[in-house]
């Protein structure tokens, strides 16, 4: 799972419009943050967005599929799905599917229960893009 500097700084740019976003490496891709809450993944620079019960009849009606990947010998589904290729093109419309991914995030983050913070402490942060 890889997202190169340039793809990540392009979605940056392209997210602009929904609010300050950042990037977060992990695993070789990154996690796209807003509001310290993660509601985008880049993996292969592929962008996949936060679904949930709400949002995911969107993907699959766009023919979208969710992040796989296999662990301990078999496959794992995430609630991120993959981002239509089009909104690449439509920046507006890229703006409105990261507003429903961040609102899933947000639903998602309020139905977990509180966790204390990370012994390793804070991650480092990519750099924004300036408003």
């Amino acid at each position: 799972m890889t997202a190169s500097a340039q793809h990540l700084e392009h979605l940056l740019e392209l997210l602009a419009g929904a609010g300050p976003v950042i990037a977060r490496r992990m695993f070789g891709g990154a996690g796209l943050y807003a509001d310290g809450i993660m509601f985008a993944l880049v993996a292969n620079d592929i962008l996949y967005l936060k679904a949930d019960a709400e949002t995911e009849p969107r993907f699959r009606d766009a023919g979208m599929i969710p992040f796989t990947y296999t662990g301990r010998g078999k496959a794992v589904v995430m609630s991120y799905w993959r981002a239509p290729e089009h909104l690449y093109d439509e920046p507006d419309e890229m703006v409105e599917w990261a507003r429903a991914a961040m609102a899933a995030a947000r639903r998602a983050q309020a139905k977990k229960p509180a966790t204390p913070a990370s012994p390793a402490g804070p991650r480092r942060k990519l750099p924004t893009r300036p408003k």
